[in-house]
């Protein structure tokens, strides 16, 4: 299916990619170094694609405060 038939929900999920909002407050997922969710957070907050007042990246709708702190989670723009 391309990109231009996916309803608003299915573009939704496929840019979260692998992690899912509440994958933060699950006990068994495991966490990114802190130096690499700082370099994540750094080039996320040189992207023109973050609200910054919330953090929010508006290409998957995460707040990026909190992804760049999964070890799995990837931006949805490939940018790390």
């Amino acid at each position: 299916m391309s990109e231009e038939n996916l309803s608003p929900w299915q573009k939704y999920k496929k840019n979260l990619g692998q992690t899912r909002p509440w994958d933060f407050v699950k006990s068994d997922v495991e966490y990114a170094e802190e130096s690499v969710a700082t370099e994540r957070m750094d080039i996320c907050n040189s992207c023109p694609e973050l609200f910054k007042l919330t953090t929010q990246c508006k290409k998957c709708g995460c707040f990026m405060n909190l992804k760049t702190k999964l070890k799995l989670a990837q931006c949805p723009l490939g940018k790390w």
